[in-house]
């Protein structure tokens, strides 16, 4: 193993583009019960830097996961901004995946929060491999972003 990948310790958060702010935090703060914990402009000199795009200005909120973690909405303030096409099959789509107690009741909780279901029945159960027996759920949400809610099987055998 390289010196590098040692000195990975955990994921810090996940970042999130978004075309409006306050539509994804709608979405979250309904979805997780709770407000964000930090919204604000970041400026400061070094972020153009870090993000290849000088004097860039972003308009950002930090939303604090159950279990750990952090969403981080980002709203550039950029002129030229274009969507990413939602398809999951594209080169370059990536999906964040929550652990569940419940799929069923995320699910619904998601959908009543805005979420578009991608099987419209709600969550499948998995019948191979090694999730067999879990359930699982994609649902689109803010700006084409995809959401799986992941259910891992019960350690009684049961669905």
């Amino acid at each position: 193993m390289s010196e590098a990948a040692n000195t990975i310790q955990s994921v810090h958060h996940i970042g999130m583009t978004v075309a409006s702010l306050e539509a994804a935090l709608a979405f979250w703060e309904n979805f997780l019960g709770k407000p964000a914990r930090w919204t604000t402009v970041l400026n400061r000199p070094y972020l153009g830097r870090v993000v290849g795009i000088p004097d860039v200005a972003i308009r950002a909120a930090f939303v604090a996961l159950p279990g750990g973690g952090v969403i981080e909405l980002l709203d550039y303030q950029v002129a030229d901004r274009t969507a990413n096409t939602d398809a999951t099959a594209n080169p370059g789509n990536v999906h964040l995946c929550l652990q569940v107690s419940d799929a069923a009741a995320a699910w619904r909780r998601a959908v009543d929060c805005g979420a578009v279901p991608i099987s419209p029945e709600g969550p499948v159960a998995i019948d191979g491999g090694p999730n067999l027996g879990a359930q699982a759920a994609y649902l689109r949400i803010h700006d084409g972003i995809t959401m799986e809610l992941f259910q891992p099987p019960r350690k009684d055998g049961s669905t």
